[in-house]
């Protein structure tokens, strides 16, 4: 199984796409050949070691906010100062993404006010193993979050880099997410733990995390280290960042969909490809 995050596929060939144009114009067709041209070439490296392609897809609105309001706060404000259209950067993206769902041979999972992470995420625990099988199906996360690495404690589970076209690996996964806990997520606006909730949103400085403290804090409980806020505080980050927690809802909702999505044959592709004038791709319709 190859699960891909594809609002991250799909970015990365956007602003590929808009560096090389001097304007900083967004060509939708470009962008929609990028983007599918990137899933053929995984499909093609991958595909014999790992098995069917998975998209993984981000809704519009997250859980994650309605517990945590700043979660990702930051980015809003990054977009408003940014130079391009991001109304139409993501109206292009999500019109790739529906087309994807349409036409393509794959099972495209987009479920309400859950994130790719989640959908990755529940997928691995339910299809995961604790000890290697060679008759177990190899599971590759393909995403360069590395939020992803602490999914590693399954024996069946590695993750490729495509913005770094390498293999992301750990031979520690529940240390890592742990430490990740610890200091807190600043691209998803998660302070530390020793921070208060608006943080990054007031541009407070964060309470420093030591290289000493945090060697202790990996070899014992929370609750041995942690006042009454500074747990209240990791249990904030542990929701947030341990995908093990994802309410029971929301996977229930995505095993759902996962279950209930047919899985679609090349037929519709020929049509496709000719309407959008896809000529290169036409040429490559057996490796989708």
């Amino acid at each position: 199984m190859i699960l891909i995050d594809l609002n991250q596929v799909m970015i990365s060939n956007l602003m590929m796409q808009i560096n090389s144009n001097a304007l900083n114009v967004i060509d939708e067709n470009m962008v929609r050949h990028m983007v599918l041209n990137s899933i053929r070439m995984y499909n093609m490296k991958f595909k014999d070691s790992y098995g069917d392609i998975v998209i993984c897809c981000d809704d519009k609105k997250y859980w994650r906010r309605d517990y945590f309001p700043y979660y990702k706060a930051g980015r809003k404000k990054d977009r408003e100062a940014s130079p391009f259209d991001w109304n139409l950067i993501f109206e292009t993206l999500n019109k790739v993404r529906d087309e994807i769902k349409e036409y393509f041979p794959y099972k495209v999972i987009q479920v309400d006010k859950t994130e790719a992470d989640d959908v990755i995420a529940t997928l691995t625990h339910k299809f995961g193993v604790p000890l290697k099988n060679s008759s177990t199906e190899k599971i590759l996360i393909l995403s360069s979050d590395k939020d992803f690495m602490q999914l590693q404690k399954f024996a069946n589970v590695e993750q490729y880099s495509p913005m770094g076209k390498k293999f992301l690996r750990t031979n520690t996964p529940e240390a890592f997410l742990k430490e990740h806990i610890i200091r807190g997520d600043r691209s998803d606006g998660i302070p530390n733990f020793m921070s208060s909730d608006d943080t990054f949103v007031t541009e407070a400085r964060q309470k420093p995390v030591t290289e000493k403290k945090l060697n202790k804090w990996l070899e014992e409980e929370p609750e041995s280290f942690c006042d009454e806020v500074m747990l209240r505080n990791y249990k904030r980050n542990e929701l947030l960042i341990d995908l093990s927690k994802i309410p029971t809802e929301y996977q229930e909702k995505i095993l759902e969909t996962y279950e209930n999505t047919p899985k679609r044959g090349r037929e519709k592709l020929l049509n496709y490809f000719i309407q959008n004038r896809m000529k290169q791709l036409m040429e490559h319709i057996q490796e989708f």
